[in-house]
């Protein structure tokens, strides 16, 4: 690419680096007291599966909401999913037709194996689109829990390009060898097989694709994780948008080096605990109405 330079990374390799850190690479990015008494609240770990379910309801209307401050709502489309944890083969969904910014626990959808409504969650019908797309990536990604997929205005302006976001920042970082693009529209997604071939374009660990003239679509071990990563991606679109304009008129541009990259991936690929912001602001603006 004309105009382009990579930077120059630390002496040493990504691993002698690593090595000079906390191993969890949470605990690398804040700091307590020297007493150790001040302590980091995370994701909080379940022994009682229905306890959990709450919990998760609880962050997807969340989630919900986020999406709906965001502006992403268009229309009809727009899913998100995430695992039972007492019935591991079902998952949550938002209705159908219903805004992203009115969403509360009490509507959300439990949908069974056989892309279902069951009579667990509320009864209201679902996106059918959403029910091939998700249904097929959990299928084939046992190892992630949530899968979020909307229409976002910069998402769907990148994804006509059919290319991944570069590193061009320190939050690119997050998707640093963790993107793939999927390169075939076939309109509106009302099949298995389009869903399956989604779920192949994102392969066995990335947590993100652009979906060409379509859209984004991310992962997460959790809900927050795989909403603050398509609200990370989708911000990250627009950056590589506006310096694609830039470029264009001949300013030159620096990307960020594989090794500095990969280091920087390995610190902040734990962003469940970032949603937790905007989780309390929410709490806050809406007097916890989500929850009900």
């Amino acid at each position: 690419m004309n105009g382009t330079t990579k930077t120059n990374g630390l002496n040493g390799s990504v691993q002698e680096r690593l090595e000079v850190l906390d191993k969890d690479p949470l605990r690398r990015v804040w700091r307590g007291n020297k007493e150790g008494t001040i302590d980091l609240q995370a994701i909080p770990q379940f022994e009682n599966p229905y306890e959990e379910r709450e919990y998760i309801k609880c962050h997807m209307a969340a989630a919900l909401r986020f999406w709906g401050k965001m502006g992403y709502g268009e229309g009809i489309a727009g899913h998100i999913t995430v695992r039972d944890p007492v019935l591991p083969d079902h998952y949550w969904m938002n209705p159908f037709a219903e805004h992203f910014s009115i969403i509360t626990k009490s509507m959300l959808v439990l949908v069974g194996p056989d892309g279902y409504v069951t009579s667990e969650g509320a009864q209201a019908p679902i996106n059918a689109a959403g029910f091939y797309i998700h249904s097929s990536i959990h299928k084939a990604r046992p190892d992630v829990k949530a899968v979020a997929h909307c229409h976002s205005v910069h998402g769907k302006a990148w994804s006509v390009f059919g290319r991944p976001v570069e590193m061009l920042t320190q939050d690119s970082c997050l998707f640093y060898k963790n993107q793939s693009v999927y390169k075939n529209f076939g309109g509106v997604v009302l099949s298995h097989e389009e869903g399956a071939h989604i779920a192949e374009a994102l392969g066995p660990k990335n947590k993100a694709c652009i979906l060409q003239n379509h859209g984004l679509l991310t992962l997460g071990d959790t809900v927050d994780e795989a909403v603050y990563l398509f609200a990370s991606l989708d911000k990250l679109c627009h950056v590589q948008l506006m310096v694609e304009a830039a470029a264009a008129n001949g300013i030159p541009r620096t990307l960020i080096s594989d090794e500095d990259a990969e280091y920087t991936w390995n610190s902040i690929k734990e962003p469940a605990v970032k949603f937790n912001p905007e989780y309390k602001l929410l709490l806050k603006e809406t007097g916890g109405d989500f929850l009900k």
